[in-house]
C-alpha cells in the first residue's frame, strides 16, 4: 500500500508529523469554549412593547393586532404567539429551522414600521432575536440591605440600572443582565379633583401645557470676541412645575401647585422578590451564544468582586451569587474526563493482557491520544465548542479508535509469528487489512451523515458527537496505516513473537465449526438470530422520553395565584407564609435542619400572575428530599393557589420536559369551560404531574368597567378619549410626557390619590371645558365585571395552553399516549364545533424528532448496504453483513432496559442516537469475516476452509477490538455522578449492543457463509 510504502521508507518524517499533531491539537484544546452543552436555537425573533397601566384587551385590540396583521405571513414563519399582559404585550415568532435570520429581522423591522400608530403613552416596539432569555441564565444574583442599612431595598433600582447591570453588560460574552424587585422612579402629579372642580380647572389641559413648554435653542450669535449659544430654558424642572399657570381667574393666576403637589416618587408596588425571606433586587445574568461559559462567569465574578468593593458596600447593599451554572458545568466535565481517562486505562490493559508484550501494547495505545487531539483540531476548525456530549464522544471513540490499530498490528504480528521478516510483516500485513479496515472506517463514519444533517434539537445536540467520533475514526485509520507500521518495523525488530492464547483461539475456532456444521443446523441458528431478535426488541422497547431532566441542584417552581391578586396580600397570605415554613431549614437562621434537607439559597418573587420560587440544597445528595419538602408541605395548603415545583431542567429546548396541550376556539367562555375540564381530567389522569393553565382558567380578574353616556359627554364639550384620558388619571395616571434629571428620563403622570371604592371614583367631580361641574358617574354607567388577567393568541386566535409537566419517572411518550387516550376525549366533547387541540412544547419535538430519528436511522442501514456493497463488489456479501443488526439492536434495548432497572435510564432522544451508532460499530467484526473469508475462496481454499481460515485469524481482533471497546465504555455506564444522565443511555445501548452483537454474529455469519458448502464440495 503507498501510503505504508512511504511512512516505512521516512520514520522521522512519521514523528514529525505526530509530534505537529500533538502541538497544533494542544492549542486547539487551548481555544475551545468550554459550555454545557451545544448551543441549541431555533431561529426565532421577539417584538415587545410596553403600554402603561393598559388593560390585556386594549393591548390585544391596540397593539397586538395590528402589528399580528403585518406580521403574519413572513417568509419562513411557522408559528406565531402573542401574550396581552397588564401593561405590555409580547409576539414571538418562530421560523424554520434554516432561515436567515438576518433577512427575516429586516424583513419585521421593515413591516413593524408599517403600524400606522400606537397609543401615545405606548412605547416604541423593542425587537430582540431569539426566545425568553430568562432560562439561558448561567446566575442570579441578590442585592440585599446591609445591617444598618434602614433604606427601603425598592428605592436602589435605579442605582443597580446605573451602576451594577451598566458594568456588568459590559463584560466580553455577557449579553444581558436584568434586575428585578424594585421600582423605579417617576414625577407624580397628584391633584385634588375637588379642589381642581372648584377652580374649574380642565384636567385634560395640563398634559398640552407641560407639552408646549421644551427648551429650545435659538442658534449662535457673536458679540465681540465670542460666540454665545442662545437658549431658551423653557421645560420646568421638578421644583418649579408648580409654578404652572393653568388658567386665570379675575386677573390672577392659577397655579399647578392649586389643585395639585409635584414630587419625585417611585412607582406603585406592583411585585415583589424575596432573597431567604428578605426583601432583595434580584439580577439574572445570561451569556452571549458560542462563548467560554466559565471564562465569563470567571470574569463576572472578578467585577461583582470589585463592584461590591467600590460602589455597593458604600452604598449600604451587599450582594450574593445565589446560582452558578458553572458549578454543574465543571463537575459535568471533570466527570466526563475521568471517564475518558479511566476507559483509555481500561483499554490499554485489555490490549496488556492480549498482546501480553509492552511495546506492542504501547503501540496499539499511541492511536488514543494522537486520535483525540485531532477530533480537538477539527473541533476548533468547525467553530464548536467543548461540552458534555462532546466529550462524551471523545470517550466512545477511546475504543473505537483502537479498532483498526488492533487489527493491523494482530496481523503484523501473526505474519512476524509466521516467520516473515518485520519490514516485510510490517508492509504485507498492513496492505492485507486495508481494504477491510476503509470499509469499516467509511460505513462508521456515514453513519453520521443522516445525524450532522437533522435540523431538529437532536441533530443540533449531537452534531458535535458526530463530527468528534468522525475525526477520530478517520485518524485512527491513518495512524493505523502509517505510523502503526512504521512504530512494529523500528520497535519490534527481530524479537521473537508468540501467542500466548494460541490455543484459545484453536479452541475457538473448533467450536464454532462444530456449531454450525450440517445444514439443518445452520438454517436454525440463521431463522433464530435473525427473527428472534426482532421479536424480543419489539416486546422489550421501552416507551421514548426527549431528553433527560439532569440533576441539576437547583429547585424552581410556579404558584398560580387567585386572579386580582394584590401585592400587600400575596405578600401577607402567600409569600411571608411559605418563607416561614422554609426558614428553619435556610443555613442562615443558625437552625440545626434535623427537619429536612439544609437549604443553602432560596428566593421567591410575586409579579401579577403568580408566584416563582427556587431553592439550592446545601448537600446535592438531598436534593430529592428537599423537592419533596416544597411540594409535600411548604407551598402545600396555601388557599386559593395551585402548582409546585421540579429540578430545573438541563435543556431548555422547547418548553424543557413539558407538553403543551393548546386549545382554541371562537368563543372564550367556552374555550375557558374546555380548559376547566382538561385541567381536572389532566390531574385525575396524571397523579403527581404539574399541570399549569396559561392564562387562568376563568375571568375573575376584577374589573370596573366604565360604559360612556355619549350624550353626556357631548354636552359636557368632552370626547370619549378625554373621558379616558381623565380616567386614567383617577387611575394609575395618565402619561403626560417625561422629564431628563441629567441622568436619565423619568415619566410625568398625573392622577387622584386617596380614592378606596367604587363610589367614590364615581363621585370624583370634574370641571368641563363648558365651565360646569360634572361627576364620573354623570358621564359613565359603572359595571363591576372580571375580565382575563392575560390573553394569549396562537396564530391569530385566542388560545387556552395546559402546561403539563409528567413526574420525573413517567416517560414523555406514555404521558402523551394517556392525553391522548384518556383526556383529549373529554376535551373534545367540552369544545365547541370549532375547537381544536394541539400537542405544542416538547410534545411536538419529540414527535418531529421522532419521524426525524427514524428516517435517519433507515438512511444508515440504506447507506450501510450500498457502501459495503461497492467495498465488497458484490450486494449479496452486503446483506451478509446487515443481518447482524437485529442482534445488535436487541442489544442495545436489553442493555437500556438493565439501565433502566438500576438507574431509571429511560429512552430519550439521546440515547436513540446510540442505535445510529450502533450501526457503524457492528458491522465492523462482520466486515472482517467476510472479507477474509471472500479473499480465502479466492486464494482457492474450500469454502469451510475459507470460513475457518476466516475465524481463526480474526477471532483474535475481533475479540480484542471488542473488548477494548467496551472496557473503554464501561465507566460511561458505571460511574455515577453530575452529567452521566446525558451519556448513560447511549452507553448502555452501545456498550449491549455491541456485546450480544459480537457473541452470536461469531455463529451467525460462519452459518451464512458456509450454506451451500455442501453443494460447492461436491
Amino acid at each position: 500500500m503507498s501510503l505504508t510504502r512511504i511512512a516505512l521508507s521516512n520514520p522521522v518524517a512519521v514523528a514529525v508529523g505526530c509530534i505537529l499533531l500533538v502541538i497544533f491539537g494542544l492549542i486547539s484544546l487551548s481555544r475551545l469554549p468550554i459550555q454545557m452543552t451545544p448551543d441549541i436555537e431555533r431561529p426565532s425573533i421577539t417584538v415587545s412593547t410596553a403600554w402603561r397601566a393598559a388593560a390585556p384587551a386594549e393591548v390585544e385590540s391596540e397593539i397586538l393586532e395590528p402589528q399580528e396583521a403585518l406580521l403574519r405571513d413572513v417568509p419562513g414563519l411557522e408559528r406565531m404567539v402573542a401574550t396581552a399582559g397588564q401593561g405590555s404585550g409580547s409576539i414571538s415568532l418562530e421560523f424554520k429551522v434554516g432561515t436567515d435570520i438576518n433577512r427575516v429581522l429586516i424583513e419585521v423591522i421593515n413591516r413593524l414600521n408599517q403600524v400606522q400608530r400606537y397609543p401615545v403613552d405606548a412605547s416604541e416596539p423593542t425587537i430582540r432575536v431569539g426566545d425568553e432569555d430568562f432560562a439561558k441564565t448561567i446566575a442570579w444574583f441578590s442585592i440585599r440591605r446591609a445591617p444598618g442599612n434602614q433604606r427601603n431595598i425598592a428605592e436602589f433600582q435605579d442605582f443597580v440600572d446605573q451602576v451594577v447591570k451598566e458594568r456588568i453588560e459590559r463584560i466580553p460574552g455577557i449579553s444581558s443582565a436584568t434586575p428585578r424587585g424594585g421600582r423605579p422612579y417617576e414625577i407624580r402629579i397628584s391633584f385634588d379633583p375637588f379642589m381642581a372642580a372648584n377652580i374649574g380647572v380642565d384636567l385634560s389641559r395640563i398634559g398640552q401645557q407641560l407639552g408646549d413648554n421644551n427648551d429650545v435653542s435659538g442658534g449662535f450669535r457673536e458679540m465681540g470676541r465670542r460666540s454665545y449659544t442662545l437658549r431658551f430654558a423653557g421645560r420646568y424642572e421638578v421644583a418649579d412645575m408648580q409654578n404652572l399657570v393653568l388658567d386665570w381667574r379675575e386677573g390672577n393666576p392659577v397655579y399647578l401647585g392649586d389643585v395639585a403637589t409635584v414630587e419625585r416618587v417611585m412607582r406603585d408596588r406592583r411585585a415583589l422578590i424575596t432573597h431567604n425571606a428578605e426583601p432583595t433586587i434580584a439580577m439574572n445574568v445570561v451569556p452571549e451564544p458560542g462563548v467560554n461559559v466559565l471564562e465569563v462567569m470567571s470574569e463576572l465574578k472578578a467585577v461583582v468582586a470589585e463592584l461590591e468593593r467600590t460602589h455597593i458596600n458604600p452604598a449600604g447593599l451587599e450582594i450574593k451569587q445565589l446560582y452558578d451554572d458553572t458549578i454543574y458545568i465543571t463537575q459535568s466535565i471533570r466527570m466526563v474526563a475521568t471517564n475518558l481517562i479511566l476507559g483509555m486505562l481500561l483499554a490499554i490493559a485489555v490490549l496488556w493482557w492480549f498482546f501480553r508484550r509492552f511495546r506492542a501494547t504501547m503501540m496499539v495505545a499511541l492511536a488514543i491520544p494522537l486520535c483525540l487531539l485531532f477530533s480537538f483540531l477539527v473541533l476548533d476548525g468547525a467553530n464548536r465548542t467543548l461540552n458534555v456530549i462532546s466529550l462524551a464522544g471523545l470517550a466512545f471513540a477511546v475504543g473505537m479508535v483502537l479498532d483498526a490499530a488492533i487489527v493491523v498490528l494482530e496481523n503484523i504480528v501473526r505474519r512476524r509469528e509466521a516467520g516473515e521478516d518485520i519490514f516485510t510483516a510490517a508492509l504485507r500485513g498492513t496492505g492485507q487489512v486495508w481494504g477491510a479496515l476503509l470499509a469499516s472506517t467509511a460505513t462508521t463514519v456515514a453513519i453520521f451523515l443522516p445525524v450532522i444533517f437533522l435540523q431538529d434539537e437532536a441533530g443540533q445536540l449531537f452534531a458535535d458527537l458526530a463530527v468528534v467520533i468522525s475525526a477520530a475514526i478517520i485518524c485512527s485509520l491513518l495512524v493505523a496505516i502509517t505510523v502503526l507500521p512504521t512504530a512494529a518495523w523500528r520497535l519490534l525488530g527481530e524479537r521473537e513473537l508468540k501467542d500466548r492464547h494460541a490455543d484459545w483461539w484453536d479452541r475457538g475456532t473448533g467450536v464454532i465449526m462444530q456449531a454450525t456444521d450440517g445444514q439443518r443446523r445452520r438454517w436454525a441458528w440463521i431463522g433464530g438470530l435473525t427473527v428472534i431478535p426482532v421479536l424480543i426488541g419489539a416486546l422489550l422497547i421501552p416507551p421514548a422520553d426527549y431528553l433527560p431532566e439532569g440533576q441539576r441542584n437547583f429547585l424552581f417552581g410556579f404558584l398560580v395565584t387567585p386572579p386580582g391578586l394584590g401585592v400587600e396580600t400575596a405578600e401577607a397570605e402567600i409569600v411571608t407564609p411559605i418563607n416561614e415554613r422554609m426558614r428553619p431549614l435556610l443555613l442562615e437562621s443558625g437552625d440545626n435542619g434535623e427537619d429536612g434537607p439544609r437549604i443553602e439559597d432560596m428566593f421567591m418573587g410575586f409579579f401579577g400572575g403568580g408566584i416563582f420560587f427556587g431553592a439550592v440544597a446545601e448537600d446535592p445528595k438531598r436534593f430529592g428530599e428537599l423537592l419533596g419538602f416544597v411540594n409535600g408541605y411548604a407551598v402545600r395548603g396555601i388557599p386559593d393557589t395551585f402548582g409546585g415545583a421540579n429540578r430545573a431542567p438541563l435543556f431548555i429546548g422547547r418548553g424543557g420536559r413539558s407538553i403543551q396541550v393548546d386549545l382554541q376556539a371562537a368563543d372564550f367562555e367556552e374555550l375557558l369551560a374546555a380548559g376547566q375540564v382538561g385541567f381536572m381530567a389532566l390531574n385525575r389522569a396524571l397523579p403527581g404531574a404539574n399541570v399549569r393553565p396559561l392564562p387562568g382558567l376563568e375571568l375573575a380578574e376584577p374589573e370596573l368597567r366604565l360604559i360612556p353616556d355619549d350624550r353626556r359627554i357631548a354636552e359636557a364639550g368632552w370626547t370619549r378619549n378625554q373621558v379616558a384620558t381623565a380616567l386614567r388619571a383617577l387611575g394609575d395616571g395618565t402619561f403626560l410626557g417625561d422629564y431628563f434629571d441629567g441622568d436619565r428620563r423619568l415619566d410625568i403622570v398625573l392622577r387622584r390619590e386617596g380614592w378606596t371604592t367604587p363610589e367614590e371614583l364615581m363621585s370624583t367631580p370634574l370641571a368641563t371645558p363648558r365651565g360646569d361641574i360634572k361627576t364620573l358617574g354623570e358621564l359613565a354607567r359603572l359595571e363591576q365585571t372580571a375580565g382575563p388577567n392575560q390573553i394569549r393568541r396562537v396564530d391569530r386566535r385566542r388560545t387556552l395552553s395546559l402546561l403539563v409537566t409528567p413526574p420525573s419517572d413517567m416517560p414523555l411518550e406514555t404521558a402523551l399516549d394517556i392525553i391522548s387516550e384518556q383526556v383529549s376525549p373529554q376535551i373534545r366533547a367540552a369544545l365547541p364545533a370549532d375547537g381544536v387541540i394541539t400537542y405544542r412544547g416538547t410534545a411536538e419535538a419529540l414527535g418531529e424528532t421522532l419521524r426525524n430519528l427514524s428516517g435517519s436511522f433507515l438512511l444508515a442501514v440504506v447507506i450501510l448496504y450500498l457502501l459495503i456493497s461497492a467495498l465488497f463488489r458484490s450486494f449479496r456479501d452486503s446483506v451478509l453483513v446487515l443481518l447482524t443488526l437485529p442482534m445488535a439492536t436487541v442489544g442495545g434495548i436489553i442493555g437500556l432496559r438493565l439501565a433502566g432497572l438500576a438507574t431509571g435510564q429511560a429512552m430519550d432522544m439521546l440515547t436513540m442516537i446510540g442505535f445510529i451508532i450502533l450501526l457503524g460499530l457492528v458491522v465492523n467484526n462482520a466486515i472482517l469475516l467476510v472479507h477474509r473469508a471472500r479473499e480465502g475462496e479466492r486464494d482457492g481454499l474450500g469454502r469451510r476452509e475459507a470460513v475457518e481460515t476466516a475465524v481463526r485469524q480474526r477471532l483474535r481482533p475481533i475479540l480484542m477490538s471488542t473488548t477494548t471497546s467496551l472496557f473503554g465504555m464501561l465507566p460511561l455506564l458505571l460511574m455515577p455522578g453530575a452529567g452521566t444522565e446525558v451519556y448513560r443511555g447511549l452507553a448502555a445501548v452501545i456498550v449491549g449492543g455491541m456485546a450480544v452483537s459480537t457473541l452470536f454474529t461469531l455463529i451467525l455469519l460462519p452459518s451464512l457463509l458456509r450454506l451451500r458448502e455442501e453443494v460447492r464440495t461436491a
